[in-house]
């Protein structure tokens, strides 16, 4: 009688109509039926009507045998006969179970077949409707028959809920993998390498509002010029672009048929050329779509005539050398020009090379060197207008260390060198090399020290971060619109004034190197440095006359950009000289709302001239998908990436504003996004400092900026040395950035096999990341901390023997050397692991970081013990103190 009753019961509710249903039914099934309604256009895509009304009658049908459940049970405990209900309505429970177990094939099917990101991410919102996950939905939410079938999703591991002020071992084991973009597989597997071409969330919110709620920052990160092992190039007379906007055919186009092509980023329809039909991989016609342009999101063409606004111009370096007093006494000469006598064969360039020289102290000196000659003729001139070809280079380089070995003269005229390099490469373009051991002094753009050591430590603001001239500033735009970059090598233990020399090589797209307190006899470790930062220089890939565009999806805008170069206009970089080692980054805004867009995407060209005289372009597309929620953004944000372009923006800040206000900035920066995420996406409140997994490591982050040298208070930080820092955050790749912010610390004394990484039949060692904390340090063990430009070696009081013996090649503690910058090449297994870990990671960097072997009596364990960011000092926070901080501004 119960089970005819129930079917009467059924068909009466079933049967409700309107706000009468919605009032029996349970919160689940009414947003079901609104969101079916809402998203009416995303569902029929997706599932179909069929589907998703099949959807809801099984979830309506498992409301109703609750319902009848607790009636039945009702009424059998008044006739006294109270049975177990779950017996009675076990056979309708199977009969929803395999109802329910073919939905989620289905689920699984169209995951798995359909290509759309919307449609992927219909998927997950209906399962999120119909199973929640338990950030937003507990059991104790759904009806008892609901909680007892409960087939909830798993929370996103990238949303887990991580309490900071309870789980302090957050870092990884390893490196830390950028987040995967929620794209289909297909589309992911081409999409651009995140190490070329990143964006601080692979989640682009619908609209600028949607962006700021959630409080973190959009930007690009790029490395566009990055040596590649694989590098498809294309050698065509057309290459493809949108008649519209000109971007380039790339992977995430979407070919109407064989003959028309919509571009990605402003939707125009677009022929394909007669030409672009034949595949010249496959050799085969008609198959558009599987050209190498379609396929790779990184490629490289070979630029038709059209792209030349003339000749390509030739290689020419020119290098300008300081030859004072203080120059000579530094030996850095010596180096220089054995450099070039090793090197000279390997730098770029075919048969229209040109290479020539300046030197100067506080006059400019010129070399005949042309062929006929007996030996190179130095020309001392004032009216710098002459222009001399070089030759008998060799000749020149073994003279010229010998040439000013006795002078005194204590000027530098570094204003009017400059100019004279301008004139001599104005007519072509090329490559300036300055080398400087001293602040200028004579002549156009001489300046004056400005830096009080008294003030380095105590004073609050830092003064002189921004130029003392403004006419290193005003060359450099000049020598970047005759397609000249200038490079700057600073080797000096004086202050240089690193502020406003640094400006000829900023806004001429050139870099900075900078080697404080170098010397040849007493500071061998920089003078191996210089060393082989100079081969890497004089031998890498270069690009002349070079621009990058930034093209974005319609609806997305630039706004700032970071690194070496001069903005010609919104979207263009004009870049003299491109490097594989040059970084830039790019803040974004959301002008138009995207809601109709379920991918956006980004494109970087760099239209270059090769050292062979080749013209070429280099085009790097970035595809994303968009979302309408707080969390999807939050899932899908990359810490790095942020921490990174944060940096940028706080140098400026820095530079502009004032170095508290950059602080400040970084500091608010993380306060406000905790505090979205706190009141905006998690739905329990809980106690304590609560960030999802992939933000775990922000407030580290953050911490570890304001104890960076380039932000560093209450710590003595020479004027030029902050300054090169915030030089090397603007300029540097991410990969190289993160280093310098946070170090990796490992332990080394007990290095094994186990894990290890096999590359060109080397073994490479892979230790476990340690906290940056004393109290990860151990007095029986050894550290190698990687900081970037720097590895320090820490060796424990008490350690093991058998590592000193075996990797350092000393008896005992105190016979390790104390200005030790080797490790001997002993023939034990524990001394080739660790030099195979050190010169793994050395590899991974185009500059050479110098090892310090450090002891407890050692002048450089302050240095080594500033890079513990988790500890307190007298004058910053231990990053628990800073947690405490945040939270109490969060939970305001």
């Amino acid at each position: 009688m119960c089970w005819t009753k129930r079917s009467n019961l059924t068909s009466q509710l079933t049967g409700l109509k309107g706000s009468a249903a919605n009032a029996l039914m349970p919160d689940t099934i009414v947003h079901l039926q609104r969101s079916s309604g809402v998203h009416a256009s995303m569902g029929q895509g997706c599932f179909g009507k069929g589907v998703l009304h099949s959807i809801r009658q099984v979830v309506i049908m498992l409301w109703l045998n609750d319902v009848y459940t607790k009636i039945y049970s009702v009424r059998c405990k008044t006739r006294g006969k109270y049975r177990n209900t779950r017996c009675c309505s076990l056979s309708l429970f199977r009969s929803m179970g395999r109802v329910l177990t073919e939905i989620l094939i289905w689920f699984k099917w169209l995951l798995l077949t359909r290509r759309q990101g919307s449609l992927v991410r219909c998927c997950f919102i209906h399962c999120a409707v119909l199973f929640p996950a338990q950030t937003s939905a507990g059991p104790a939410q759904l009806s008892p028959s609901l909680a007892g079938l409960s087939l909830q999703s798993q929370t996103p591991e990238a949303l887990r809920v991580v309490n900071l002020l309870q789980e302090r071992n957050l870092l990884p084991p390893g490196p830390i993998s950028p987040p995967t973009p929620c794209l289909p597989q297909d589309l992911q597997k081409i999409n651009c390498h995140p190490e070329v071409f990143r964006s601080t969330l692979t989640s682009i919110p619908q609209t600028q509002s949607l962006l700021n709620k959630a409080k973190l920052p959009l930007g690009l990160l790029l490395h566009p010029f990055k040596d590649l092992t694989q590098l498809p190039v294309v050698t065509s007379s057309t290459i493809v672009r949108c008649r519209s906007c000109r971007t380039y055919i790339n992977p995430f186009v979407s070919f109407l048929d064989q003959r028309r092509w919509k571009c990605n980023l402003c939707y125009r329809v677009n022929d394909v050329p007669e030409e672009f039909m034949y595949n010249p991989v496959s050799r085969s016609y008609g198959e558009p779509h599987k050209r190498p342009e379609v396929q790779n999101a990184t490629i490289e063409f070979i630029a038709p005539s059209e792209y030349m606004l003339r000749p390509p111009q030739p290689a020419v370096y020119l290098f300008v050398l300081d030859v004072s007093h203080n120059a000579v006494e530094t030996g850095y000469l010596d180096v220089v020009c054995q450099s070039l006598l090793e090197n000279i064969n390997s730098l770029p360039g075919d048969s229209r090379t040109k290479i020539g020289f300046i030197t100067f102290d506080s006059t400019i000196h010129f070399y005949n060197l042309q062929e006929g000659l007996s030996q190179p003729q130095m020309l001392i001139v004032s009216d710098i207008e002459g222009k001399r070809r070089p030759q008998m280079v060799q000749d020149l380089l073994k003279s010229l260390p010998h040439m000013f070995g006795k002078t005194m003269e204590t000027q530098s005229a570094l204003g009017p060198a400059l100019q004279a390099a301008f004139k001599l490469l104005s007519p072509t373009g090329g490559r300036v090399s300055v080398f400087q051991t001293q602040l200028p002094n004579l002549g156009v753009g001489s300046l004056k020290s400005r830096e009080d050591p008294n003030q380095r430590a105590s004073a609050k603001d830092i003064q002189h971060l921004s130029p003392a001239t403004d006419f290193y500033k005003k060359l450099a735009l000049d020598c970047s619109g005759q397609q000249v970059a200038v490079d700057l090598f600073l080797l000096s233990s004086q202050y240089c004034d690193l502020a406003s020399l640094g400006c000829i090589s900023r806004y001429s797209a050139g870099s900075v190197y900078y080697y404080p307190s170098y010397h040849q006899q007493h500071n061998p470790a920089q003078v191996e440095c210089f060393q082989k930062d100079l081969k890497r220089y004089l031998t890498r890939k270069i690009g002349f006359e070079a621009v990058m565009r930034i093209r974005c999806t319609k609806g997305l805008s630039i706004h700032t950009f970071h690194g070496n170069f001069f903005v010609r206009s919104t979207d263009l970089l004009s870049l003299p000289n491109v490097n594989p080692d040059a970084g830039f980054a790019v803040q974004m805004s959301i002008e138009e709302n995207l809601v109709d867009m379920q991918v956006v995407s980004f494109q970087a060209a760099l239209l270059y001239t090769s050292s062979k005289g080749e013209r070429r372009i280099r085009v790097h597309t970035l595809c994303l998908p968009v979302v309408n929620s707080l969390s999807d953004i939050f899932a899908g944000a990359d810490v790095q990436a942020i921490t990174g372009l944060l940096a940028s923006m706080a140098v400026d800040r820095s530079v502009t504003a004032s170095l508290s206000d950059a602080r400040d900035a970084m500091t608010n920066a993380s306060i406000d996004s905790l505090t979205s995420y706190r009141t905006s996406v998690l739905t329990i409140q809980q106690p304590g400092l609560l960030a999802p997994a992939c933000l775990r490591l922000f407030p580290l982050y953050i911490l570890a900026l304001l104890k960076q040298k380039a932000f560093r208070t209450g710590t003595s930080t020479k004027l030029d040395d902050r300054v090169f820092a915030m030089c090397q955050l603007k300029y540097q790749p991410l990969a190289y950035v993160m280093l310098m912010i946070h170090p990796a610390l490992y332990r080394v004394d007990d290095l094994t096999d186990e894990g290890a990484l096999n590359i060109s039949e080397r073994t490479i060692p892979q230790p476990r990341v340690q906290q940056l904390s004393v109290e990860k340090l151990s007095r029986e063990g050894a550290f190698l901390m990687d900081a970037g430009s720097v590895i320090y070696l820490w060796i424990g009081r008490n350690c093991n023997p058998n590592f000193l013996t075996q990797v350092l090649g000393v008896p005992s503690y105190p016979a390790v050397p104390q200005n030790m910058t080797m490790l001997p090449e002993l023939d034990t297994a524990e001394s080739q692991r660790t030099r195979a870990f050190i010169g793994w990671l050395r590899e991974q960097r185009p500059f050479f970081p110098i090892l310090h072997v450090v002891r407890d009596e050692s002048p450089l364990k302050a240095s080594f013990m500033q890079n513990m960011i988790e500890d307190r000092t007298e004058s910053a926070l231990s990053y628990y103190e800073f947690l405490l901080h945040i939270q109490q501004q969060v939970s305001k």
